[in-house]
């Protein structure tokens, strides 16, 4: 896992960060951004401050289910180092990380190999397992994606140890980049919404819609960009939902891209459904996800690592399956990974 030689410093940084960034994107209005803030075209916006509050009260008083403290795992086999022509590799690594390879390029979405997802080592949502992958055992990491600011998808350590190690380059939503560069970790492409960026003839990567959220301190709420991806080229669509409520966007990907090869949709830390609903969602809404967009493949992601939620490790893939069952006329597959764990997606 990745621990900062400087952690006290780094720590000090960070947390005065989160008190006092005021950082994000400035820029015309559209519709879902008005010159400030930015906010999801459909649905309900994320619950408030007093929101977060009752969900910590209910938490206090039993509404979550204890998670063990920590699972003891064995890292998976080492990646190839490339997987050339049309083939496409997928490894999940833990939570929304996931390596794929595909084209002689290799893909990191939203890396976390930290102890905690927090501005400081000591407090703030800790891992109750190890990554499934060993960072030293990553092949050579061309692209990373972060879909938003928060600190379980974009986690500094993890990208200046990237940074550092591979010399990538990084793609995020509008307004992260200032961030980022502060912190060394470049070069930074920002993106709008259905924006495309050419990752090398002729993969290309097209920032899409999610219906999320994005702080990272106190004063920043909304003030940057949230996404998910889609790689397209040779190898047909794949698409990283990152995270995300369910929503119309699935139908607006489904019409640009056409079926996925491989969905990336996650399915964990969606209870309580009134605080969570807005901005998770659920297994079964990851289900009603996959049919929509039609996918050859889908993978559930963002479970089992933090407990970010109410739901336990287990209830996510429990109501995923139950989920899969209920639904007549299935097409393609959706299945659930253990971290380390990899496959080669279907042509």
């Amino acid at each position: 896992m990745v621990r900062d030689p400087n952690r006290l410093a780094l720590a000090v940084r960070g947390l005065a960060r989160m008190l006092l960034w005021r950082g994000g994107h400035r820029g015309e209005v559209s519709d879902h951004f008005d010159g400030r803030r930015f906010h999801n075209v459909d649905g309900p916006q994320a619950r408030g401050y007093g929101g977060v509050w009752r969900w910590r009260l209910e938490r206090m008083r039993g509404g979550l289910e204890r998670w063990p403290t920590w699972t003891e795992a064995q890292p998976g086999a080492a990646p190839p180092r490339r997987v050339e022509g049309t083939g496409l590799r997928l490894t999940f690594v833990n939570h929304a990380t996931v390596l794929l390879q595909t084209g002689g390029m290799n893909v990191l979405t939203d890396p976390i190999w930290s102890w905690r997802a927090s501005p400081v080592p000591w407090a703030g949502p800790k891992r109750r397992r190890p990554p499934g992958i060993l960072m030293e055992d990553l092949p050579p990491i061309d692209v990373v994606l972060v879909s938003h600011n928060h600190y379980d998808h974009m986690d500094l350590p993890t990208l200046r140890t990237l940074k550092s190690v591979h010399a990538p380059r990084f793609f995020t939503p509008w307004g992260n980049g200032e961030l980022l560069q502060r912190e060394g970790i470049g070069p930074v492409t920002e993106m709008d919404w259905w924006q495309t960026a050419t990752l090398a003839e002729p993969m290309q990567l097209t920032c899409v819609p999610a219906r999320h959220f994005s702080s990272r301190g106190f004063l920043d709420h909304d003030r940057t960009l949230w996404c998910g991806f889609v790689i397209h080229g040779e190898s047909g669509p794949i698409y990283f939902a990152a995270d995300t409520g369910f929503g119309s966007h699935f139908e607006q990907i489904a019409k640009r891209f056409g079926p996925p090869r491989l969905a990336l949709l996650p399915i964990g830390a969606y209870l309580p459904r009134w605080f969570m609903g807005p901005v998770h969602m659920s297994p079964t809404q990851a289900v009603q996800a996959h049919q929509i967009l039609r996918a050859r493949m889908s993978i559930g992601i963002h479970f089992g690592t933090f407990a970010n939620a109410d739901d336990s490790p287990r209830q996510a893939l429990e109501e995923l399956h139950n989920a899969w069952q209920q639904r007549a006329q299935q097409t393609g597959e959706f299945r659930v990974l253990e971290p380390g764990e990899a496959l080669e997606a279907p042509e």
